[in-house]
């Protein structure tokens, strides 16, 4: 995966790779827990963060390494993964005479992984990267004094690579969240984590850069995932097995969750990315609660500025964010920006790029207001009053409630409309809307999939197939699925 503004090297998530290794037995719980993310936003009672005092010389910083060093690498876990891949073959002679699914046979691969987190509350909450877990369906969390532990998915977004995990244990030590929107180009960091395996490692640098924006995730990401990327770039070393791991400032306080390399090799070669923890804040916080990421949109087309197009549409210099395009009943038509307009601030932060104004939308939330600074054509600046809106657009926020109720391992399902129906000429069935990390998933379900019939029963609503999915026999249950093509198949989930 090669983003457009990086040509000379290869863009690779840094999670180990999932080799094909023995059978394995395996379980995997994504029951979701709630009302916890003030412990963790406000965490800096939690864990002491000391204040940084810098002896230069040779321009090394002094022994504040050590204290930042060691504050971290009790916070900073080992994750490791199981996954299981099934696919299941047909027989359609035993079909013929048995009914749909009979003498069918389950095609098992398997493979493991590994990655790093960081423990952001001493209850258990940890935070790594999506890509880390995504295939996962048995995930262990181990300590720096090498406790292990089960740990359960919360909940996942693809759009930023961060998950939530939690383990059940208390009074652990936690790393207090900083503010990645103080942070400087030039700055001293660290990165902790476990590449290749190499548990409890840490490596100092500085940062480079700020809101970068590889096209990483939207070039890896399936599932019509909308891609926030504004990464914070660092030449601290880091490797595969690296991701989900603490960049750290020398406060020791959180800045950012290592994500991403350029390299040519596979492996460290001088530039490493991370998402910042301010935008990991409200994402995290919003799946401990709602289970889902409550997640804002301007209702625009968003391009950078160049060179060239300012010279081509005579636009007054470089500054701001140019609108390309703007949604029909959007929250920016219904405040009045239009096409061709320029954004230069969000609230009172200006923008300068489309990553940093996405960082700045993905930091809030559906409803809410904000102030957007625009310049229009004719180079008149005024601010408008905007509200934020989520993709339906609607401004209200989603219930944990409704959210559990259209959800069931991993994946949401959604109703079919009587216009779908018609078009696939069926009479009943529920859609997949979207779908992380859990057993749904490692079978081979994917979104756009129509689940038509549980063991032979045919599916009316997604509180049928829901409620049928969480209380799963001791035998397991056979869903009949309709692919993306129309093709009929079949799924086989255990309990």
């Amino acid at each position: 995966m090669i983003g457009k503004n990086i040509k000379l090297f290869s863009l690779g998530l840094l999670g180990g790779m999932i080799p094909l290794v023995g059978y394995l037995m395996i379980n995997n719980n994504n029951e979701l827990t709630s009302n916890q993310s003030d412990l963790i936003v406000n965490n800096e009672g939690l864990s002491s963060a000391k204040n940084a005092s810098f002896e230069w010389t040779n321009a090394v910083p002094s022994e504040d390494f050590v204290f930042a060093s060691e504050s971290s690498l009790n916070a900073v876990v080992h994750v490791t993964t199981k996954v299981e891949t099934t696919t299941f073959k047909r027989d359609i002679f035993s079909e013929f005479f048995y009914g749909p699914g009979a003498g069918g046979r389950e095609l098992k691969q398997y493979g493991e992984g590994s990655g790093s987190g960081v423990i952001v509350a001493n209850n258990g909450y940890i935070v790594t990267n999506n890509h880390v877990i995504q295939n996962a369906t048995e995930i262990q969390v181990t300590l720096n004094d090498n406790r292990k532990y089960d740990a359960e998915i919360i909940g996942t977004d693809p759009s930023t690579d961060i998950a939530v995990l939690k383990i059940k244990e208390t009074g652990l030590s936690s790393l207090p969240l900083g503010n990645s929107d103080n942070i400087n180009v030039g700055e001293w960091v660290l990165a902790v984590g476990n590449p290749f395996n190499l548990t409890s490692t840490v490596t100092a640098g500085i940062i480079s850069a700020k809101a970068r924006n590889l096209n990483l995730i939207s070039e890896g990401g399936k599932d019509n995932v909308v891609p926030i990327e504004s990464f914070i770039q660092t030449d601290a070393a880091v490797n595969p097995g690296n991701s989900g791991g603490a960049l750290v400032n020398t406060k020791g306080q959180l800045i950012g969750i290592n994500t991403a390399i350029a390299s040519e090799t596979g492996s460290y070669s001088g530039y490493s990315f991370a998402v910042p923890v301010n935008l990991v804040k409200k994402v995290m916080t919003d799946l401990i609660d709602y289970g889902v990421v409550q997640r804002g949109y301007l209702g625009v087309q968003i391009a950078d500025i160049t060179q060239e197009m300012k010279e081509e549409l005579d636009l007054k210099n470089l500054q701001g964010v140019y609108v390309a395009d703007v949604i029909a009943n959007g929250g920016a038509q219904k405040a009045g920006i239009k096409k061709g307009d320029v954004i230069l601030k969000i609230g009172a932060k200006t923008v300068n790029s489309a990553a940093s104004l996405q960082e700045e939308i993905g930091k809030r939330r559906p409803g809410d207001k904000i102030a957007v600074t625009v310049r229009n054509s004719a180079g008149t600046v005024s601010t408008k009053q905007l509200v934020l809106r989520n993709r339906d657009g609607q401004t209200s926020l989603i219930s944990k409630t409704s959210v559990e109720k259209n959800m069931a391992m991993g994946a949401t399902f959604r109703s079919l409309s009587s216009t779908e129906k018609k078009e696939l000429n069926i009479t009943s069935g529920v859609k997949v809307k979207s779908l992380s990390a859990g057993k749904l998933k490692s079978k081979g379900l994917r979104q756009g999939m129509i689940v038509t019939k549980i063991n032979n029963d045919r599916i009316q609503t997604v509180e049928q197939l829901t409620d049928k999915l969480r209380t799963i026999s001791k035998e397991g249950v056979l869903l009949e699925i309709m692919t993306e093509s129309g093709a009929k198949d079949y799924i086989a989930v255990g309990p």
